[in-house]
């Protein structure tokens, strides 16, 4: 009975990505997918219940993934010395050359702080619209929102050999600023770590009481997320 009370619970407010906003309020709509738990209940990020899915409907998220990876690897390819490179080839180029041969948590670490660097740009005044997600190129060269910094620092930590299952966009309520937001959280030695544009603090997950997440994604997955609360 509690599976099928959360399986009913995640499709009443299951809400496709490219909705989401930073500092909006969600709205709730039905969508398809098989939502299978993958850790025990009250023991995923934030102390959710997690139920995973596949990549469906989420047109911002694919969007970057197709373009992401192809665009970051010819940043990084420019050959100052031969040929002119942009300033955000530049600029990708700077973070991942000073963090090729730190350890793990100091690239972490650096790369949080180097794109907090970037000022908070809402997508209305950027692109138009209301939610957009860039790409790595768009968010160097017009700066974004909440999801673009951890879009970014997701594929600029991919370059520094970080595994793709390590590694998660999490879209949360933050309860102390009642608005939604978007951080990275990044797996290490066994502990999920908060990367989050508001901080260059890196903290575990468990240290902000206050963000319930609702969604995460890498490019092999979707989670749903669960408050325990919820399903009393």
């Amino acid at each position: 009975m509690l599976r099928l009370r959360c399986f009913l619970f995640v499709l009443a407010i299951s809400l496709p990505l490219g909705l989401w906003g930073c500092g909006s309020k969600a709205s709730a709509k039905a969508t398809e997918g098989q939502f299978a738990p993958v850790v025990p209940p009250g023991k995923g990020l934030f102390r959710s219940h997690e139920f995973r899915s596949t990549l469906k409907a989420l047109p911002n998220w694919t969007r970057v993934m197709t373009t992401a990876e192809t665009q970051t690897e010819a940043f990084y390819a420019c050959n100052a010395s031969k040929e002119s490179c942009s300033p955000v080839a530049l600029s990708w180029q700077k973070i991942i050359r000073q963090s090729l041969d730190l350890s793990a948590m100091e690239k972490v670490k650096a790369v949080n702080s180097y794109f907090n660097r970037w000022p908070y740009r809402l997508d209305i005044d950027v692109y138009g619209v209301s939610d957009y997600w860039a790409t790595p190129g768009e968010f160097l060269k017009l700066s974004g929102d909440c999801e673009d910094y951890s879009i970014t620092k997701y594929y600029a930590l991919r370059k520094l050999g970080f595994a793709i299952d390590d590694m998660r966009i999490v879209l949360l309520k933050d309860n102390i600023r009642n608005i939604s937001h978007a951080i990275l959280v990044v797996n290490l030695d066994g502990e999920s770590y908060v990367l989050d544009n508001v901080s260059n603090l890196v903290l575990t997950h468990l240290k902000y009481e206050h963000y319930v997440p609702q969604y995460s994604v890498n490019e092999y997955y979707r989670w749903a997320h669960v408050s325990p609360g919820t399903l009393r």
